[in-house]
């Protein structure tokens, strides 16, 4: 991923697909920080953990990671204080409810108020305890907790998050509502990743988590090239 191209390597140990079973702190670990140490003396990008639990937050950060990916969004004030003892970058992430629970029947008053409004509480927690505004990536949440048309909704109206004063993450590679439009499988909707990924940066988006690392950069140095 680095040689192709990839500035960020996002790493995890659970699972947060809709319908995932949580993994317990000694399994997280034991997954996340060998590997992460390896990856470590090996690339020189800087290096995420997508984790929710504060004491896995700081063993990676003790480990040489600096991001937190943080699906719940800092809903557990631990991971805040750790984040922020670090002087590390998180990425806060908007989701209804949990992995297990979040693709049943979610429903919004009104879709990007409501993330929004999440977010925005989130982003003034993370000041509050001492994380610095730089360090801060919001992320909406493409998928969780969010039905096809929700998602569609997100990724035209993107711009709207501009006002947050944080860099945009989304991440749409592979998704299944790719898959809901296309008909395609998980491992052929590379097509359908890209125009989400084109039309996510010219809607506003600063980051891209990504499987295809070559092809979505190829694709968003061209974008890049057309909005400038």
């Amino acid at each position: 991923m680095a040689g192709e191209g990839a500035d960020i390597i996002d790493l995890g140990g659970e699972s947060s697909r809709p319908g995932a079973r949580p993994v317990s702190l000694k399994e997280e670990l034991s997954r996340v920080i060998p590997v992460l140490k390896k990856i470590v003396r090996k690339v020189k990008v800087p290096v995420s953990v997508d984790t929710q639990k504060p004491e896995v937050a700081k063993a990676a950060l003790d480990s040489g990671a600096s991001i937190i990916n943080d699906i719940s969004g800092l809903r557990n004030n631990d991971m805040a204080k750790i984040i922020a003892r670090h002087n590390a970058a998180v990425v806060i992430m908007h989701m209804q409810g949990n992995p297990r629970t979040m693709q049943v029947k979610p429903s919004y008053s009104n879709l990007m108020d409501d993330i929004y409004a999440i977010l925005s509480l989130a982003i003034k927690k993370a000041l509050d305890f001492g994380i610095r505004q730089e360090n801060i990536i919001i992320d909406p949440g493409i998928g969780f907790g969010k039905t096809v048309e929700d998602n569609l909704e997100i990724l035209k109206r993107l711009s709207e998050l501009k006002s947050l004063n944080s860099p945009i993450l989304v991440g749409v590679s592979r998704k299944s509502f790719i898959g809901k439009i296309t008909g395609c499988g998980v491992n052929d909707r590379l097509a359908g990743t890209l125009a989400s990924c084109v039309l996510a940066r010219i809607n506003g988006a600063d980051i891209f988590r990504v499987h295809d690392v070559k092809e979505a950069r190829q694709a968003l140095l061209v974008t890049n090239r057309i909005i400038e």
